[in-house]
This record gives structure tokens, sequence and C-alpha cells, in this order.
């Protein structure tokens, strides 16, 4: 049986991660940070493990590193936040902005280090939900903040890979597209079952050691 962690699982794409790995036969392991609140969550069916998780909350991630107790075939490192109460530049808050890097860059390195030993016993695939955004090289000045916090988060995981890859683990962060979600809005082209089918091919074909920003539909996008 494949055995699947998602974080940020209870709406938008990482509720639907959870909706087609589940509905594939996987067992999964939901986190999020009010399970009592996650009624969507609680009501996909199939093996669906719920877990209180918030990824800025460092030493949470120990506990339950412990509490899960068996190898993992695939990590969505998928918690995030968009940034918008961290304000524009001239007035930036910063209390706002380091919140933000712990959740978006931090959070996942973070869930990378809790659930490497899982990932290489099953020599599995470590996926962090990162975007187009986070391109150096086609910055256009559109959400500054967030743009940081992925392009962090890609650096860390190009810089951390090469320690998995000798394990058998692969590593890569990918673009979701701009999903009908809440953060994407209702204008937002892809639907969220497009965006995850998408995305779940691409981590099927992650290679340890081969790591690019990579979107849902297999484009490769420009660091």
């Amino acid at each position: 049986m494949t055995t699947v962690l998602i974080t940020g699982a209870n709406r938008g794409i990482g509720l639907e991660f959870v909706k087609q790995y589940a509905g594939e036969g996987a067992r999964v392991h939901a986190c999020c940070r009010s399970p009592k609140k996650a009624d969507d969550l609680k009501a996909v069916n199939g093996d669906v493990v719920i877990h209180r998780l918030d990824v800025s909350d460092f030493a949470a991630f120990k506990t339950l590193a412990k509490d899960i107790d068996e190898p993992l075939d695939v990590v969505v490192a998928n918690a995030g936040a968009g940034g918008k109460d961290v304000g524009d530049f001239g007035a930036i808050d910063y209390a706002a902005f380091s919140k933000l890097l712990q959740v978006n860059t931090i959070g996942p390195v973070a869930t990378l280090e809790a659930f490497a030993p899982h990932l290489k016993k099953a020599k599995g695939k470590f996926a962090a939900i990162s975007s187009v955004l986070a391109s150096i090289e086609n910055a256009g000045g559109y959400a500054p903040a967030y743009s940081t916090s992925k392009a962090g988060l890609d650096m860390a995981m190009k810089a951390l890979a090469p320690q998995l890859a000798e394990a058998g683990v692969a590593v890569g962060p990918f673009h979701p597209g701009w999903v009908k979600t809440d953060m994407g809005g209702p204008s937002a082209p892809v639907t969220p079952e497009e965006s995850v089918k998408g995305l779940r091919k691409q981590i099927a074909a992650m290679k340890p050691g081969v790591v690019r920003l990579v979107a849902y539909d297999g484009d490769v996008i420009a660091w």
C-alpha cells in the first residue's frame, strides 16, 4: 500500500491531494492546524488519518514524526500562506514577513527533516508546493514577500536534495498553476482536480538528485 503525508490538507489543493490519493487506495496522513474544524477533510472516504500540525510550530514535527511509525512513499509539503498582511514596500510589517518565512520557507524544511527517515525507508518522494512567482529570472515585482518566501523554499530544496539522493529519496519544488482556491480566487483558470492530477504525475516521475521547479503540466520554470 502507498502511504502519503500531506500538510495543509484541510482545503484547496491539499484537500484535493487527500481525495485523489485516498481514492486510489493509499493510506493518507492528513495534517492541518485545526482538525476539529476540518469538516471537508473528515468527509473524505478512505484510509485517512488526520493529525494536528501547525508548520510554524517546529517542535511539533518531532512529536508527529514519532507518532507516524511507518515508511512514507510520498510527502507533500503543501501548507502555505499568501502574505497579504505583510504590507507594501515602505510600510512592511516585519513580524508578518517573518511569520510568512516561517510557514513558506522554513516549514517545508522542517517537514523534510522530520520525515526524512520515513522517506528513506521507502525511497520516497518529497514534493514542496512552490510557485512560478519564486522564479528570480521572471520576477516582475508582484507579491515580493510571497515571492521571496517561495524562492527561499526552492533554494532550500535544491541545497538539501543531494543529502537525500544518496538514500534514494527524490526532492523537488512544484508550481501548481493558478488554481481556483481561496488563495487563487474564482478567476483562476485551473481547477484543484486538474492541478493535483498533474502534480501527482510529476511527483511520480521524480528522480533522486534531479531538482527543478516543475509546473503541474510538466513545464520546467527557470530558477
